[in-house]
């Protein structure tokens, strides 16, 4: 029978207690924690709730950022044979109200004051318990639901041991243990149920394909709510005995991710395009010295890369000191994962030597189940299904090839909690509602979501996210919306980096106040310009943007612009810009714009500037 996770964590103390599982920086210092105090507090944890009153088959939640007791409090519940359910740290009040509501939530693990507070906020009659790790500012709050850790520590202590070993020996790993979030790409996310026996089995056949060890240092900065975030720090950590490490800091964290020097990474795109852009903005600050060193090596290693190899003088001049700076010397896999990531980034991380490997996957097929085979990494495609049991199908494909893609496999979710209906499995296949085709190798190729893939006024098809990619590439760009769905060309509307293109500024003498002001500046549109008409370059002629705007504020996750995980829910962007969007293919020169803004205090502001269209080349 497949053990579940916390019958892991037992066998794992027991045979490999002294060893080292997690580690956390706090106040400076890297603080380790054995295999044998992760399980004792695990176990303090899980019979103090059940003093508690928690039962099995509840829901416990939990929120905050990545830390031990997050994944501890997880392990408990799941021990309890209750449900656990993770919410985004930076998920606003009424987000945690509606899912925590909806889930049934009975207790719920909080980081802070600040997560405190969101819960209390909400109107929430099932709820019996808040727990709290951090005691600075609860002095202030009274409520008799609060308990903190330490106090839930005592309350295990004081129970018998051998409680435990009996709520281990019921375990049934076949129930429902994580109701994970889905992206909600489209509307509110959808609670998948997984089971305890399909994330085990899942994780065993990836760690088959991608082996891990006891030698291999993972940093945990994805949020732990995300599916892979959960296969990687739970599962691997736990099968692998893999040591997971929690910076002290979202501020802190490639610092804290140098110093740990992971041996294995996986980032979401948007992290991968925010390190890249932040290299090219350090590389335009840097002495002209470096920046032909830096223009020597990455030209090398892309033509390298171009042949099939590595470049040794790229490596000598430019590489392997850029690598020590991100944290990237000891890699030996990386990854990429959650959304498409342009092809132009794939190729900057892979000429300068990180092992960069894609993956695809979905919530409720947990996670990734296609990897680059070893020696057949292409920044194309997102390789094959890792497992022979995972099979892939691409349903009424065009004369091209391309249609949606489907997936079964043994371990796939339970169905949605609250709902009858299974969505979007029918007869026992996933269907995915991506686009895609399989290469002449059997890789498959992920073009975009089908309701995503757009038809110009004059028939020519383009995928949006591709354009939208390669926008992204630029340091200066930080969010890129393409339109052109019915349409007789496509346009765009572009966000800012605000901390590059500021500095940038301030190199040129250019006076600024705001971000808004800062993207109404006609130097700065002209800098976009010559972005724009690079990328433009690289495109086929109905492919190609033919005029834009910068937008006058950064899209947001809590104004429904961006999910959790910040992929643009193109519905709600099309919806609210419409104005703006009829205007620029109207023929409008500039476009007057008078709006308010709601700041995630609640605060508002009014915004009124000018949108310049910017013709490209």
């Amino acid at each position: 029978m497949t053990p579940t996770l916390p019958q892991i964590l037992a066998r794992n103390a027991r045979e490999h207690g002294p060893e080292v599982a997690l580690r956390e920086k706090e106040f400076g210092i890297w603080r380790s924690i054995t295999w044998a105090e992760y399980d004792r507090r695990t176990r303090f944890f899980a019979l103090g709730l059940a003093a508690l009153g928690v039962a099995r088959g509840e829901v416990v939640g939990l929120i905050g950022d990545n830390r031990p007791d997050w994944v501890m409090g997880e392990i408990a519940a799941h021990a309890l044979g209750c449900k656990s359910l993770g919410l985004y740290r930076d998920a606003l009040d009424e987000e945690v109200e509606y899912l925590l509501a909806f889930a049934g939530a009975v207790a719920v693990f909080c980081e802070d004051e600040e997560q405190v507070d969101k819960v209390m906020a909400g109107d929430l009659p099932a709820l019996r318990h808040i727990i709290y790790s951090d005691k600075r500012g609860m002095w202030k709050l009274e409520d008799p639901r609060l308990i903190s850790a330490e106090e839930l520590v005592k309350l295990g202590e004081a129970a018998d041991p051998a409680d435990y070993d009996r709520l281990l020996a019921e375990q049934d790993p076949e129930a429902v243990a994580i109701l994970c979030t889905t992206s909600g790409t489209t509307a509110r996310p959808k609670l998948a149920m997984l089971s305890a026996g399909a994330v085990v089995r899942h994780c065993q056949a990836y760690l088959a394909a991608d082996p891990k060890g006891p030698e291999d240092d993972y940093v945990s900065v994805l949020p732990l709510p995300w599916i892979m975030e959960q296969i990687y720090v739970l599962g691997w950590g736990l099968i692998a005995r893999m040591r997971v490490n929690f910076v002290e800091e979202p501020e802190t964290m490639m610092a804290d991710f140098r110093e740990i020097g992971p041996t294995f990474v996986l980032f979401a795109p948007r992290m991968w395009e925010a390190i890249a852009a932040d290299v090219r903005a350090r590389i335009l600050d840097a002495s002209p010295l470096k920046r032909r060193m830096y223009e020597f090596g990455m030209a090398r290693g892309l033509a390298a890369l171009e042949s099939g190899g590595r470049s040794g003088l790229a490596d000598f001049f430019a590489f392997r000191a850029l690598r020590d700076r991100l944290g990237f010397s000891r890699l030996r896999s990386a990854a990429t994962g959650g959304a498409a990531l342009g092809p132009d980034t794939f190729r900057f991380f892979q000429a300068m030597g990180v092992p960069m490997r894609q993956l695809y996957g979905q919530t409720e097929l947990l996670g990734a189940y296609t990897l680059h085979r070893p020696g057949e990494v292409d920044f194309d495609t997102v390789g094959v299904p890792f497992n022979p049991e995972i099979e892939l199908q691409v349903k009424d494909p065009d004369v091209n090839g391309v249609g949606e893609i489907l997936t079964r496999h043994p371990n796939m979710f339970l169905g949605y909690h609250g709902m009858a209906d299974t969505g979007d499995v029918r007869e026992g296949w996933m269907h995915t509602g991506d686009a895609g085709y399989f290469d002449k190798r059997g890789q498959l190729v992920v073009i975009d979501r089908v309701k995503d893939i757009a038809t110009t006024e004059g028939g020519e098809r383009f995928s949006p996210q591709f354009v939208e990619n390669k926008l992204k590439f630029s340091p200066y760009v930080a969010e890129a919306v393409v339109l052109g769905d019915g349409r007789p060309h496509l346009s765009a509307m572009l966000c800012i980096r605000f901390s590059i293109v500021s500095k940038w500024a301030e190199r040129n003498r250019i006076a600024f106040t705001t971000y808004t002001d800062l993207s109404s500046r006609p130097e700065v549109l002209e800098l976009l310009a010559g972005e724009v008409n690079r990328v433009n370059a690289t495109l086929p002629e109905h492919s190609r943007i033919r005029d834009f705007i910068l937008l006058y504020k950064e899209l947001d996750a809590d104004d429904d612009e961006l999910t959790r995980t910040r992929k643009v829910r193109r519905g709600v962007v099309n919806q609210r810009y419409a104005d703006i969007i009829d205007a620029i293919y109207s023929g409008a020169p500039a476009i007057p714009v008078d709006t308010e803004i709601k700041f995630q205090d609640g605060t508002k502001s009014r915004i009124r500037t000018t949108l310049t269209v910017r013709k490209a080349a």
